[in-house]
């Protein structure tokens, strides 16, 4: 991965069109500077592969769905993780499921962390907060 985060995108995998605009908006609120691509589908997800494979920078971290269209969160992760170069993107789970099969087969996978999408935006402000502090300003990578 790109040593330098400051350029290094943020890779948001979500379906939900509100959700996609509040997960913006906090990060615009946070001042997070790394652009944030999106993908709005497990299978369009798994279309930045080949774009890492062509030298495109690998995102910093991947903020992952799981309930999603065509190819669910899940499967995104278990291609992930078992691909050489890419296993070590850290990965948040961020969905609405608590459901404790989903959390189990997540970490069972190789997820970095798991996380429920709380109700209220000023928790989900919170919670990017978080996760702007720990995996893009003190998480060490590789």
């Amino acid at each position: 991965m790109n040593s330098d985060n400051s350029i290094s995108p943020i890779l948001l995998v979500e379906d939900n069109p509100i959700d996609i605009d509040l997960t913006l908006r906090a990060f615009a609120s946070k001042k997070i500077s790394n652009p944030i691509q999106v993908a709005r589908d497990g299978e369009e997800a798994l279309t930045y592969f080949k774009k890492w494979e062509n030298g495109e920078l690998k995102p910093i971290i991947i903020l992952l769905d799981l309930n999603m269209p065509k190819i669910n969160g899940l499967e995104v992760l278990k291609k992930l993780k078992s691909h050489p170069e890419f296993k070590t993107i850290p990965v948040v789970i961020l969905t609405t499921s608590s459901e404790s099969s989903d959390l189990k087969t997540a970490y069972e996978l190789g997820v970095n962390s798991y996380i429920v999408k709380p109700v209220s935006f000023e928790k989900f402000l919170d919670i990017v907060g978080h996760i702007d502090l720990y995996w893009r300003l003190t998480n060490i990578t590789v």
